[in-house]
């Protein structure tokens, strides 16, 4: 019979994602002793099931697509094919190097990692099988899962993200459901590897949460691509058999593929991990916090996935920051929502941060604001590296910036320069001075921010 054993720490932090290591890494530099509990591996879904992995993927499409058009480059070449094996093995080395140089920083930090599942329980105290491990202060960052729709059930050909990520072999059709980042991202993916990609968006746009025109922007682009988007209509039904699967929409119409991919976004990990009985409060499952993070039950905050707002990685680093040092007696300042930066790893890449412009004239009226859209059209380095998009800035009339936002090839690259204009309220008239260096894409921002300011070179 095992014994049971107790150890106290300064941070017990729940889940070893990207909000969890990340305050158990500020933590430790704070001087504060640290246990991190992780029922997986450190990196959570981020590394080993999303960011990292997805966008080796997209990597990857984006060579087959080159490969594809090399001769209207010059350059004598044909795409053979893809090689399910290999691809498959770049994807798990990356995985693989990242999650070892994780583990080397966090042993390097006097971090004590403990596997398996835990469960909290009163007086900052969680429970990982017969052992407590008790705080000074816990952190709750236990992530989020890919949620599916009732009645649907998920597993043969219908499949999550992670599912996808698992394949075998590369579809010649896919159905999509949920026309968001995941699912764009997916499309994307497979439309370059030869798919037959259809996307069921129940809203009237794909990226529905981004300005109209990066929306707009992007259907037109797939369209061209030959990725077809069944928009404003819902999903009824599937049904799937050895070959493939079924799809039915509410419209009467149906959908043969090979796989499903649901991709309707994604749910916190909050049931049956003790918080509510522990005194934290929730709300649709969502951790309750407030402006510092601070949870209802004392000396327990969250982090991540699990509190509401964007679902975003950076965001989670973020949060996982300001919550250490908050602990550790600091005085951090949280990052609004609006100034959080947001990219969709698309072909094109759609990149945004602050108000859209609709989210502008609710705060502003239709007189208090002005935009201004530079296509990419006229941007060199754009023309070079063959992509159309556009450049769209939302400030207020006389006053600041309030948005951002990019489609194109990699300008999710330049969508820290918008953070910096949103977060510091700077006017047009601030940055037109400065200068963006020639041929870069960053100047498609630098014409925008010039016209606003009232003298535009290129833009018209």
């Amino acid at each position: 019979m095992t014994e049971s054993r107790s150890a106290e720490f300064d941070v017990v932090v729940l889940g070893g994602g990207s909000g969890g290591y990340a305050a158990a890494i500020r933590a430790s530099e704070l001087g504060k002793s640290v246990a991190l509990i992780e029922k997986d591996k450190v990196g959570g879904t981020c590394l080993h099931r999303g960011c990292i992995p997805t966008k080796a993927l997209l990597h990857a499409a984006e060579i087959a697509d080159s490969v594809r058009d090399a001769a209207s480059y010059g350059i004598t070449a044909s795409l053979g094919g893809v090689d399910p094996d290999a691809l498959r093995a770049y994807r798990e080395g990356i995985v693989a190097k990242k999650f070892k140089g994780l583990e080397g920083l966090i042993a390097r930090r006097g971090i004590t990692v403990v596997a398996g599942g835990g469960r909290l329980e009163a007086d900052r105290t969680v429970r990982v099988g017969d052992d407590a491990y008790i705080g000074r202060d816990v952190v709750l960052a236990t992530g989020s899962y890919s949620r599916s729709l009732p009645g649907l059930e998920i597993g043969g050909r219908i499949l999550t993200s992670e599912g996808a990520l698992a394949l075998d072999d590369i579809p010649s059709s896919v159905v999509i459901l949920g026309g968001g980042v995941i699912g764009v991202e997916f499309a994307s993916v497979w439309r370059s590897f030869g798919a037959e990609v259809t996307i069921v968006e129940a809203l009237e746009h794909l990226v529905p949460n981004e300005d109209l025109a990066l929306s707009k922007g992007l259907e037109r682009a797939y369209r061209k691509r030959g990725i077809q988007a069944r928009l404003g209509v819902r999903f009824a039904a599937a049904t799937q058999d050895a070959e493939g699967v079924t799809v039915a929409l509410e419209d009467g119409s149906e959908i043969r593929a090979d796989y499903l991919l649901v991709a309707v976004g994604r749910g916190p990990v909050t049931s049956g991990l003790g918080f509510e009985e522990a005194g934290v409060a929730l709300d649709r499952g969502f951790v309750t916090v407030d402006e510092s993070l601070r949870t209802s039950a004392e000396g327990v905050w969250a982090v991540g996935d699990i509190v509401p707002g964007l679902q975003l990685a950076h965001r989670g680093f973020q949060q996982g920051i300001f919550v250490a040092e908050a602990i550790a007696g600091l005085s951090p300042v949280p990052v609004p929502e609006t100034q959080i930066p947001k990219v969709t790893y698309s072909h094109p890449e759609v990149a945004s941060v602050g108000l859209t412009e609709a989210l502008a004239i609710e705060a502003h009226g239709a007189d208090g604001i002005a935009t201004y859209e530079y296509s990419l059209a006229g941007n060199g380095k754009s023309e070079i590296i063959g992509t159309s998009g556009l450049v769209k800035i939302v400030r207020r009339v006389d006053g600041p910036v309030l948005g951002v936002h990019l489609l194109g090839d990699r300008v999710g690259e330049l969508i820290t320069e918008g953070q910096l204009a949103v977060a510091w309220e700077a006017h047009p008239e601030d940055i037109a001075p400065l200068i963006h260096a020639h041929p870069t894409q960053s100047e498609a921002l630098g014409e925008a921010f010039l016209l606003l300011a009232g003298k535009p070179l290129h833009a018209i």
